[in-house]
């Protein structure tokens, strides 16, 4: 399926790029987690409701780490932040896994 590239979809896209805030690996590197959260042997959704299930165990402005190995997580994350209302900081992929990490919004 083709999708048309109208004014509103291009905006759309700008409005939800703004929303998604994510650092540099070296960024994400660096970054001391509240908790880390590992998913590694879950399946979708698992590692959606370990994160879901984990950032209440945060402070709101702490990092939420969560290690999944399952590559859809890196769409679903992102989609599911801005849903609720937390931040998204980026993905650094790891040794057979990747790391996302959340900041608590709220």
């Amino acid at each position: 399926m083709i999708r048309s590239i109208t004014p509103e979809v291009v905006e759309k896209e700008k409005s939800n790029a703004r929303r998604r805030t994510t650092m540099t690996t070296v960024e994400l590197e660096t970054i001391q987690a509240a908790k880390t959260a590992d998913a590694r042997a879950m399946a979708c959704p698992g590692p959606l409701l370990e994160a879901k299930k984990s950032i209440g165990t945060v402070k709101v402005g702490e990092v939420l780490e969560i290690w999944s190995g399952d590559p859809n997580t890196k769409r679903d994350m992102p989609t599911w932040c801005e849903k609720v209302g937390h931040e998204f900081l980026g993905t650094v992929p790891a040794d057979g896994y990747d790391r996302l990490f959340i900041r608590r919004k709220k």
